[in-house]
This record gives structure tokens, C-alpha cells and sequence, in this order.
């Protein structure tokens, strides 16, 4: 099948035949003729299907042939809702490039930047307004926007949504929609609370699904190392001193590990950053464009901050952290070989992890490939429940008496309280 089979418009397919694009992707094939037949649609997929010309596409198709025939003005028509500032940027650069011939304007807002060049662009008149839910309910608290005019919504990463606890935004940002509206609906996964919310938002909806979570692709080599807590750093950098391996997104479990592990790279004169939820919304664009650029070599990412991050052609990935939640595991490693491109998973697994791998294993239903060169195996034991008590207890008690010594060297009262506040 290729795009002109799918009744897109002239101008359309202008567009993407400047951009290379021939053949529609599986998400593609099946919910553009849905979105352009006015269908409510639910669809269950990852980041990389091509999931966003699966809905970009048609809604420029709905608008572009709304205004030839009604000469609409310029008020906002669609509204696409994300999670994160870098899929807001990507998704409005989707409808830039594929809308430049029909006349489409489209403009971007998110948090952690000045709302004045926001507000000057939906003063000139949009169409397409791509957002992220905290901005949009400034913005319309304010007076800057109304979703009266919506013809179009969708809620894109819906699950990442959930997770970073956007779910009263997103309903007080519904409850402002018109009824009367067509509405679709993205997710990689679909846990129960997700599918009650699509039966708030959707009308009698087509379901669309696409790659299985359980899938990982053909083109991905899955490497796994056995390494101690201890050793896991010693690995990384014997690992990263292949230099075929120019262009790595690292994992990280936590914020602070990200940053650690960044330290500890830069140490050895490894160009790295990290991203998360903790840096400025401008330092992750920052670092995100200079991995892109080939500035910097290795990007260290949290799960949250990683939803949206869409390179092309990105070949290397390493989970520093096993995740442990088995599906996190095939959304990480979907971040190379896409496009049927080829990638490479390399996993550094310490003894507390061990059980993480079955399960990842048992839900890709394969094993990942042993790596038998390795300096730094694993020696140790999984601790058992009552070491782990044990080790939480003294982890505890070392944390209080580092903030009690620090409060009496600053001459500060030691409390909980007290200390919530400088923190």
C-alpha cells in the first residue's frame, strides 16, 4: 500500500513525497481512512509506529477541506494534548512539515519557558494547537485560550499521562471541549484505569493495535551482562570504549542516578548529559538537540523523561537500571531500530535485578543473548528479604545521622520539618 491508496489531498501527499515517505506505516494503514471517515479512534501503540502522521495527517486533511469549503478564521480547530515538552515540539513539527502546502498554521506551548512569544502566536490565529496540560490551563485560566471552536482533539501517551499524574488536568481540560467533537486516543499500554478514561472521551470508538507490547523488534540485538552493584560503572565504560558506539541513550532508574552516572562518564572524558524531571524544561531541549547534533555522545535518561524522545537512526541503547516492569523493557529498547532499522539493546543486570530479566524474558518470549567477554562478572548473591530489611534499616539510620550532623554544624534544630523546608 503506499499514501496515494488512502485518498490523502494533493497538497498532503506533496508534502510527504518531499519528505520521502512512501509507504505508510501498519498504525498508519489502519487509522488514517478511520480518522478521515470521522471515526472516534482508540489506538494501542508505541512511540516509533508512526503513530503521529497516523493522526497528523487526517486532521490536516479535516481542516484543509473545512476551510475551502466553510472559509473558517483562524481558531483553534484541533488540540493535541502530550505529556512532555519534547513530543509537544516533535508532534508540532510533524504538522509543520506535512501541512506546509495546505495552508495549516500550528504553534506549540509548554511549561518551563516565558508564555510571551506563546501568547503572540495564538494571537495571529492557530489552527492546530499542540500542548502540554499544565501550559494550556495557564493559558486558559488566563483568558489567552478557548476550546470552544475544537472540532478535533487528541490525547496522545495517554498511559505516560497517568503516570505523571496528569489525570485532574486532562479532565478539567475535557470538561471545556465541545460535545460535539471527534476524538481520538493513543497508548502503549492499555491497564484498566487507561480504558475507563478512552470510555470518557470517546464516542463508540474503532480500536487500532499495533506491536504488541510483548514485541520487540526484529531488527534489535539484545545483549545481556551479569555484573555486580559494586562494577556496574567499570562495565559501562568498557562497554562505551567501543567506539562504534557513537550515538547511546542510557537508562537510568532514578533522577539522581542519571546525574551520577553522567559524573561519572564525564570523569572519564565521555561527552554526556542527563535528562529528567528534576533539569529545566530549556536544559532538556538543550541536551536532547546536542545528542541529536552529535555534540555529545551519551544521553542518560529516566523512563518519564525519555516518552517522546523519537531519533532517527538511533542504534544504541543501554539499560544502566533493569526496569522492573517488564513492558518498560520493550519501550526502552523501541527506541533503536525503528523504521526497520537496524539496533542494538545492551542490558547491565546486577545481582538485586536477576529476577527482572526472567520476567522481561518470559514476556518477550526469548532469551536475551549472554555476553561471554566480560570483565567484571557478577560474584555476588541477591540479598534475601531480611538483608534487604536489614540494608533499608541502616540506609535510614545513615541518612538521619548525615542530616543530624549536618543541621548541628549549621546550628540548625534537627527535624523533619526543618529539613523538608531546605530541601
Amino acid at each position: 500500500m503506499r499514501f496515494e491508496d488512502l485518498n490523502i489531498v494533493a497538497p498532503i501527499l506533496k508534502a510527504l513525497k518531499e519528505e520521502k515517505y512512501e509507504e505508510p506505516t501498519s498504525i498508519q494503514q489502519k487509522a488514517i481512512p478511520l480518522v478521515l471517515n470521522r471515526n472516534d479512534v482508540l489506538g494501542s501503540a508505541q512511540t516509533g509506529t508512526g503513530k503521529t502522521a497516523a493522526f497528523a495527517i487526517p486532521i490536516l486533511q479535516h481542516l484543509f477541506t473545512d476551510r475551502r469549503e466553510n472559509n473558517n478564521s483562524r481558531q483553534i480547530h484541533a488540540l493535541i494534548l502530550t505529556p512532555t515538552r519534547e513530543l509537544a515540539i516533535q508532534i508540532g513539527e510533524s504538522f509543520t512539515t506535512y501541512g506546509k502546502y495546505t495552508g495549516n498554521k500550528n504553534t506549540v506551548i509548554f511549561g518551563g519557558v516565558s508564555q510571551g512569544a506563546q501568547i503572540n502566536a495564538l494571537r495571529k490565529g492557530v489552527e492546530v494547537l499542540v500542548a502540554t496540560p499544565g501550559r494550556l490551563l495557564d493559558l486558559m485560566d488566563q483568558g489567552h485560550i478557548n476550546l470552544k471552536d475544537i472540532k478535533y482533539f487528541v490525547l496522545d501517551e495517554a498511559d505516560r499521562m497517568l503516570d505523571m499524574g496528569f489525570i485532574h488536568d486532562i479532565r478539567k481540560i475535557i470538561a471545556k471541549l465541545p460535545v460535539k467533537r471527534q476524538s481520538l486516543f493513543f497508548s502503549a499500554t492499555m491497564p484498566k484505569n487507561i480504558v475507563e478514561l478512552s470510555r470518557k472521551i470517546l464516542k463508540n470508538p474503532e480500536k487500532v493495535e499495533v506491536s504488541p507490547v510483548s514485541s520487540t523488534a526484529e531488527t534489535i540485538q539484545q545483549y545481556l551482562y551479569y555484573t555486580n552493584r559494586s562494577t556496574k560503572n567499570d562495565l559501562l565504560f568498557h562497554i562505551l570504549q567501543d567506539q562504534k558506539l557513537d550515538q547511546v541513550l542510557v537508562f537510568a532508574k532514578t533522577k539522581h542516578g542519571a546525574d551520577k552516572i553522567v559524573r561519572n562518564l564525564k570523569k572519564k572524558k565521555i561527552h554526556s548529559a542527563a535528562i529528567h524531571g528534576d533539569k529545566a524544561q530549556n536544559q532538556r531541549q538543550k541536551a536532547l538537540t546536542q545528542f541529536k547534533d552529535g555534540e555529545i555522545r551519551v544521553l542518560v535518561a529516566t523512563d518519564i523523561a525519555a516518552r517522546g524522545i523519537d531519533i532517527d537512526k538511533l542504534k544504541y541503547v543501554i539499560n544502566y537500571d533493569i526496569p522492573n516492569v517488564a513492558e518498560t523493557y520493550v519501550h526502552r529498547i523501541g527506541r533503536s531500530g525503528r523504521a526497520g532499522e537496524e539496533g542494538t539493546a545492551i542490558s547491565i543486570c546486577e545481582p538485586e535485578e536477576n529476577a527482572f530479566i526472567k520476567d522481561i524474558e518470559k514476556l518477550i518470549n526469548q532469551k536475551i543473548q549472554l555476553v561471554g567477554e566480560n570483565p567484571f562478572p557478577q560474584t555476588d548473591k541477591p540479598m534475601t528479604d531480611s538483608e534487604k530489611k536489614e540494608w533499608e534499616k541502616e540506609k535510614k539510620q545513615r541518612k538521619k545521622e548525615f542530616f543530624a550532623a549536618r543541621d548541628k554544624k549549621q546550628n540548625r534544630p534537627h527535624s523533619s520539618k526543618n529539613r523538608g523546608k531546605r530541601r
